[in-house]
């Protein structure tokens, strides 16, 4: 059994995802808590913000994000990739800044113009 606390909203439910049971849910307040507590035990993912360099801008770092959650498991190695990031001025919020992420088709977006 293995206990989480829900961040799908502000309540922040107590959840019991029973492994041995087809990670069977409870404490949930709502179904979007079930669908947290499965998800969150058989395919974690995490929407990764990050920064990368920018020549022209007005600051000398990017914000940036992934434009959908990607696997946990390659938050650390999608994050290398920005090492090699460079972008110039002018950036609009929304523009992909890196392409395919670890060819999961998923990109890094720009989170403010500049």
């Amino acid at each position: 059994m293995t206990e989480l606390i829900c961040i799908v909203c502000p309540k922040g439910c107590h959840l019991k995802v029973d492994e041995q049971n087809g990670c069977a849910v409870t404490g949930n307040g709502c179904k979007r808590g079930e669908v947290y507590g499965k998800k969150e035990l058989t395919d974690p993912t995490r929407v990764v913000p990050s920064t990368v360099k920018i020549r022209g801008g007005s600051h000398r770092r990017l914000p940036v994000k992934t434009s959908e959650p990607i696997p946990k498991a390659m938050i650390f190695n999608a994050m290398k990739l920005l090492d090699t990031v460079e972008v110039t001025a002018p950036v609009k919020r929304g523009d992909v800044v890196y392409k395919d992420i670890l060819g999961t088709g998923i990109d890094f977006v720009a989170t403010r113009d500049m």
